[in-house]
């Protein structure tokens, strides 16, 4: 009897294990996944916002280890004392201490998010080894950063925990503020100093660090703030440190030069001299070695070779580019362009690049150039739209591209009842043309006696095709209409010679 009482007890317990087992990680399941869905919940709207700097994020803090415990911060610990799931919001205050529900009080100020929970759960494990306790940031803090010095206004913004100062501070700026010189003043009374330029150039976040609850941001005014532009890395507008000048200008802020930058050329304006509107001066490399001092609004313009490209002109019938990036051409006035190329590079290469400059009023096919005087014939036609053509004429500085008009319209004048300019219409005739224009006047013509012309004025006869910009006059050759328009003066003269005659001869003077 006593061996199978020993062989049942340890069975009972067992049983009883196995049971408590059941329940209690079941229940701790279920509040592990209630805590989780809470904290989604709480950072879905900032999600949908794109994680907006300014705006507090559970899930945003809690991915991240440097997330600061703060003064408002709301936290939920959830583990199991025995069979009973225990669940507790832990708010912080301004004390930063916080009561971890019966076991005690902990400080938690200069904490991280992962710091405090590691602390925390090892309290509740070491008086609840089974307890299984979670511990997640359910509703991160945000406070006010008062921003003052040389900003637009004195202003108070919201910020949470992962707030850096630039995104708080930099849209404050007017054109006299400083990244480089920023005060921080803590809720305790301490001042550091933060320097924006080297985080954002350097890396160097210790130079724009987060945020804390009560901070005062004071920005402070330009010392030399001097630009620099031309043939540089990175152009720009600088905030230059004292002994800081042209040469840490070009090689630190700028990021170097580029391989066409012509030092020997290198131009300063300075304005800020007393007495004085402006001047320029020019530099060349021996000032840059010996780092030529800079005042504030000095302006460094390095030259490029690049602007030392030979040129060449085009005349006529071209498409100039408007502000808004569209394209116009007139077709009463001619257009001169002047385009930069490279030595040794022939009117196929560089014309295939720009073909956009050709309209369908282009004439293509009669261009030609004026190089010293001489008039050079260039078929545009075949250099564009030729696969075979891989060479042509070379270009040469100077030359004067010109690109005749080819308007697709009839000129009709003379003897007509409607002369003026007529769309052209292919295999038309020219008696269509003088049908648009009214049809001949018969009392001035006689014969259809036309005139035709081409754009080049060559003549052409009635059964020769019509062509863009032909010129077609009806002649006036009637003998009926220039007797009818010279016979009226004729009669009046005779009529007055006749009366003088007769007044004459009664007055006895013939």
């Amino acid at each position: 009897m006593t061996k199978h009482r020993a062989r049942f007890f340890p069975a009972v317990l067992f049983i009883l294990t196995a049971a408590m087992g059941g329940v209690f990680p079941q229940s701790i399941i279920e509040s592990q996944r209630n805590l989780i869905r809470n904290a989604a919940s709480s950072g879905s709207d900032s999600a949908a916002q794109s994680f907006d700097a300014a705006v507090p994020n559970a899930q945003l803090a809690m991915s991240s280890a440097e997330y600061p415990v703060t003064a408002g911060d709301v936290y939920t610990l959830a583990f199991a004392a025995g069979t009973q799931s225990v669940t507790y919001a832990i708010p912080v205050d301004a004390s930063y201490k916080i009561r971890i529900a019966n076991l005690g009080v902990l400080d938690c100020a200069g904490l991280t998010y992962l710091e405090l929970k590691e602390r925390i759960i090892n309290l509740v494990h070491r008086n609840y080894p089974m307890g299984g306790a979670q511990f997640i940031l359910t509703s991160p803090a945000s406070f006010l950063v008062t921003i003052t010095g040389e900003v637009e206004a004195t202003v108070q913004k919201r910020a949470w925990a992962l707030t850096r100062l630039s995104s708080l501070c930099k849209p404050e700026f007017t054109t006299l503020s400083s990244a480089r010189n920023i005060e921080v003043v803590s809720e305790d009374g301490s001042s550091k100093v933060y320097d924006l330029f080297k985080a954002e150039r350097g890396g160097d976040l210790s130079q724009d660090p987060f945020l804390r609850p009560n901070d005062t941001v004071t920005v402070k005014r330009i010392d030399r703030q001097v630009t620099i532009e031309g043939a540089v890395e990175r152009p720009g507008v600088y905030d230059l440190l004292k002994g800081e000048n042209l040469k840490a200008l070009i090689e630190d802020y700028s990021g170097g030069l580029l391989p066409t930058a012509d030092l020997s050329r290198t131009e300063l304006l300075r304005v800020a001299e007393a007495g004085s509107p402006g001047e320029k001066r020019y530099l060349t490399a021996r000032d840059v070695e010996a780092d030529f001092a800079l005042l504030c609004y000095d302006k460094i313009t390095i030259a490029d070779y690049e602007d030392l490209k030979p040129v060449f002109f085009l005349e006529g019938a071209i498409q100039q580019t408007l502000e808004d990036g569209t394209t116009s051409v007139n077709p009463d006035a001619s257009s001169r362009i002047s385009a930069e190329f490279n030595s040794g590079e022939d009117y196929a290469s560089f014309l295939r690049r720009n073909k956009t400059w050709f309209s369908p009023i282009s004439d293509l096919a009669n261009a030609y150039i004026i190089r010293e005087g001489q008039r050079i014939p260039i078929n545009l036609n075949a250099l564009l739209y030729d696969a075979s053509v891989y060479a042509g004429v070379q270009i040469e500085p100077y030359d004067v591209l010109i690109v005749p008009f080819r308007q697709y319209f009839v000129s009709v004048s003379g003897s007509v009842r409607n002369p003026g300019r007529y769309p052209y219409i292919p295999d038309r005739t020219w008696d269509y043309y003088v049908g648009l224009a009214g049809g001949i006047i018969k009392s001035q013509n006689a014969r259809e006696s036309v005139e035709i012309t081409d754009v080049n004025g060559n003549a052409l006869s009635k059964t020769d095709s019509v062509t863009p910009e032909t010129n077609i006059s009806v002649k006036t050759n009637s003998a009926l209409y220039y007797f009818n328009q010279y016979a009226p003066v004729l009669t009046m003269v005779l009529s007055v010679i006749s009366t003088s005659i007769s007044i004459l001869a009664v007055s006895g003077v013939l």
